[in-house]
């Protein structure tokens, strides 16, 4: 399996190959995420992993274009973002984008009226917020998260992040798409 993990800092995943801009950091190839191409060829990795990375980029639909062409048929996109809620989407100055559940929508299917932006086609696997210790024993982790078993309880993800989100804040999104071609 032919890992790539994408802004890899210090805490590059084992095994797989390390894209950043830092020489700094434990990259094996040097290159700014908002520069593509990026310097792999189509159909490459078997899965490619950003840790609290896409939040960073400049150009959100350009990054996971280029992401969508350098994975293979079938490949594994994981992604994990601050969730717009917290604190620390915010103090973070080097954070150009604030995302929610919804925001790689246009990349699903989910959003027709958006289809045009951009031929990327990913199904989601896994979408997961995670809470603070205190919404989670009190079961609203479980209650946001639950859509991911039960699809037709999107419902409760949907209007805690609309109206609730504030009170109850989200800490981070774990996204894992399937790339289809």
């Amino acid at each position: 399996m032919k890992i790539l993990d994408i802004g890899c800092g210090k805490h590059k995943t084992p095994g797989a190959v390390g894209l950043d801009s830092n020489p700094r950091t434990g990259a094996d190839v040097i290159h700014d995420l908002d520069r593509v191409p990026y310097p792999f060829p189509d159909d490459e990795f078997d899965l490619i992993i950003g840790n609290q990375v896409i939040e960073h980029v400049e150009d959100v639909l350009a990054v996971v274009a280029e992401l969508h062409r350098i994975a293979k048929p079938g490949a594994s996109i994981r992604l994990d973002t601050p969730h717009y809620s917290d604190i620390a989407s915010y103090t973070d100055p080097t954070h150009k984008h604030h995302l929610t559940t919804e925001s790689f929508a246009y990349f699903t299917g989910q959003r027709p009226d958006f289809d045009f932006y951009s031929h990327v086609r990913l199904r989601p696997r896994v979408i997961r917020v995670t809470m603070l210790k205190l919404w989670r024993a009190l079961g609203f982790e479980l209650l946001v998260n639950s859509c991911n078993r039960y699809p037709s309880l999107r419902f409760f993800r949907r209007f805690w992040e609309s109206y609730l989100c504030y009170v109850v804040r989200g800490k981070t999104i774990y996204f894992e798409f399937e790339v289809l071609k």
